[in-house]
């Protein structure tokens, strides 16, 4: 950590990421990269069997045995109307081919009263079975088809699934229920798959998770945490608490012992907040990756964002509701360890209205296609640790108490340029809808001149020019803030190359602007610092087995923070500029762009988990691309291929440029010996 100044772009770099929403519904539908093994390790909540029993010649029963996981539940076919969806039974060809007797017969269901739903609703534990007689107006073929919809929940969510079940009505045939497409969406998703020769280097170890960010989220959320730690929230309740333990304690040793646990419920209370997280990656190992680009939600982010700012400007207090802080309280009245855990429960009620904002920016920023949920737990541990880290250092050093600064209105200052950092990061949001949209209103230097204001608005704020309501107008501007305002003023400065015409300005916001091609002014195409590049993977091919070079596919989103940083920082090294340039043929495959395909083109699409969604947008194919060849949906992803469609070495992410520049080498040396 150089500076403060440093931590402006630390703090508000984050990754938003890529896909868009799948069919399978959810109470929370939106971040994480699909691995094999998260995606095998999700169980079904409801297994269908089926049977068949002939009662005449034309005649037959239809029997459809769901076999429930415990904890969850299958709802009856009868509700009342409300939110809670009944199973369904819908058959092809009715009135055609079939003709249906009677309704379906289900076993008796539990009646009890649905908390999740808040109703009187019939559902099925354990196991039930479904029966259908059915009468065969066409009795050439003797299939029946269909699909079964059904609604399953548990104590904390629910999941739609929508299952094709098969009957051949003849003697010696099965009848079977599975998860399945239709032959054209078969047909269309097996034609994205590449004959790929030298599949072995997909197993090699060049993917592999960098533990090192793992150390550098864990830095940030500590950094937020002290941060948040010097708000008015919280930074006087330090003396203040290190003092009642040690008072109210028989010896310094017991002072001490409950000071630390303090902190360490402190830290396990943050700790809890990660957890539904993981909760919801396990249940649909897409649900933090498709909340990535979806234009809606950014949206909802920039709106929350400017919510935090104006807090923190002292037009308003976001607080939790007050019944939540009486009843911590009350109970932290309890002296033995409970109560030390609601007074630690307290502390983070009583300073939601300064921690809120910091620890919504530091969740935002930490969930990443990447790790998602681990990554959020890691961030959030260290943003525990620095709140916790003061109550129970000092308890063992009580004589410090007098050497940390007094309270006083450095503190709303402080939350001041908060508030502007939060207005700067909430434009970031609306930069990653304008960009998934293309709706041309951010282009890289409106953006940059957004923040150029914001910027010189602060310094003006630390120069003393205007205050906020909270401020007092008495008070003197300390020589600390004007020093600040220098500095702001200097980013200003910084920020302002933003505004001309350049290839390659404010590299130390790069991924965090709008690229450089999306430009008022006119560029040379859209394409990364100005390199030829095809935004269709069959269209690259061609000029690869036309031109006889090598293969680069990037697979990149337009929202994606590490793809611009790769491209600002990294592609732009002369070296390296110079292979993709002139060796390579480079195809950028956008898996968050909006733009809708055609209907004949449009199909569903499998997910190694079973799970379906439709491939309706020119980013969907991409990412079903990617996925189907290459077993991940993280970007930026690098595959070098040859026009032949042999990998030429282990495929690659985000990276340094030395270690980016041997990479593309050693593909082109494996090239060569082909």
């Amino acid at each position: 950590m150089k500076s403060f100044f440093s931590f402006i772009f630390i703090f508000c770099l984050s990754q938003l990421f890529a896909q868009d929403p799948a069919n399978w519904t959810t109470p929370l539908q939106n971040f994480s990269e699909i691995q094999n093994d998260s995606a095998s390790s999700f169980q079904e909540p409801v297994k269908w069997t089926t049977s068949f029993a002939k009662t005449s010649d034309l005649e037959y029963q239809l029997s459809f045995k769901a076999n429930i996981i415990p904890g969850w539940y299958l709802y009856s076919q009868n509700l009342p109307d409300g939110d809670a969806l009944p199973t369904e039974f819908n058959y092809d060809d009715v009135d055609s081919k079939i003709e249906l007797i009677d309704v379906t017969i289900e076993e008796d269901p539990i009646v009890e009263y649905d908390p999740f739903f808040k109703m009187d609703l019939s559902f099925f534990k354990t196991e039930t079975v479904f029966k259908q007689k059915l009468r065969l107006l066409d009795d050439e073929t003797g299939i029946v088809t269909g699909k079964i919809l059904y609604q399953s929940c548990n104590e904390s969510l629910c999941v739609f699934r929508k299952e094709n079940f098969e009957f051949i009505l003849k003697d010696g045939f099965e009848s079977k229920v599975k998860l399945v497409i239709d032959d054209v969406s078969e047909a269309k998703s097996n034609e994205l798959i590449l004959d790929l020769k030298e599949e072995y280097r997909l197993n090699q170890n060049s993917i592999r998770k960098d533990y090192g960010s793992f150390i550098n989220l864990f830095l940030l959320g500590f950094l937020a945490g002290i941060i948040a730690l010097l708000t008015p929230c919280i930074f006087p309740m330090i003396p203040i608490t290190v003092s009642y333990f040690m008072n109210q304690s028989s010896s310094k040793r017991q002072g001490a012992f409950r000071s630390f646990m303090y902190g360490f419920f402190i830290v396990l209370i943050y700790l809890l907040l990660s957890l539904p997280f993981h909760f919801f990656e396990f249940i649909d190992p897409q649900i933090l990756n498709t909340i990535s680009t979806n234009v809606i939600v950014n949206i909802i982010f920039f709106g929350i964002f400017i919510f935090f700012a104006f807090s923190f400007f002292g037009f308003y207090e976001i607080t939790l509701p007050v019944s939540w802080l009486n009843n911590s309280d009350s109970s932290s009245q309890i002296s033995n360890l409970t109560g030390i855990f609601f007074m630690a429960l307290t502390l983070a009620i009583v300073s939601f209205s300064c921690t809120g904002p910091i620890l919504g920016s530091l969740l935002v920023g930490s969930l990443t296609v990447d790790s998602g949920a681990t990554d959020l737990t890691v961030a959030i541990f260290g943003f525990g640790l620095a709140l916790a880290l003061p109550f129970s250092f000092l308890s063992f050093f009580p004589s410090a108490l007098k050497n940390i600064p007094k309270s006083g209105g450095w503190m709303n200052k402080f939350k001041i340029i908060l508030g502007f950092l939060e207005l700067a990061l909430a434009l970031k949001f609306l930069s990653n809808a304008d960009l998934v949209s293309n709706w041309g209103i951010l282009k890289r230097e409106i953006f940059v001149g957004i923040w150029v204001l914001i910027s010189l608005f602060l310094a003006a704020n630390l120069f003393g020019m205007y205050r906020f309501p909270y401020e007092n107008k008495d008070s003197k501007n300390h020589y600390s803030y004007k020093a600040l305002g220098i500095l702001f003023f200097l980013f200003t400065i910084y920020l302002s190359q933003g505004l001309f015409k350049s290839s390659n300005k404010l590299s130390l916001l790069s991924g965090f602007t709008p690229p450089t091609f999306y430009s008022v002014y006119e560029t040379e195409g859209e394409c990364p610092l100005g390199l030829d590049c095809y935004k269709d993977f069959y269209s690259g091919l061609r000029k690869a087995q036309k031109t006889n070079k090598p293969i680069l596919i990037d697979f990149t989103g337009w929202a994606c923070v590490n793809c611009r940083r790769m491209e600002e920082n990294v592609w732009s090294k002369p070296r390296v500029f110079k292979i993709l340039n002139e060796e390579y043929v480079l195809i950028s495959l956008y898996v968050d762009d909006r733009e809708k395909l055609m209907d004949d083109q449009i199909f569903d699409f499998k997910y190694f988990n079973g799970k379906i969604f439709s491939v309706e947008t020119i980013g969907d194919k991409w990412s079903a691309f990617q996925i189907l060849n290459f077993k991940t949906a993280s970007q930026p992803f690098y595959v070098a291929i040859s026009p032949d469609l042999a990998l030429l070495n282990s495929p690659i992410q985000y990276s340094n440029a030395s270690e980016f520049e041997l990479w593309l080498k050693q593909g082109l040396t494996n090239y060569s010996s082909l």
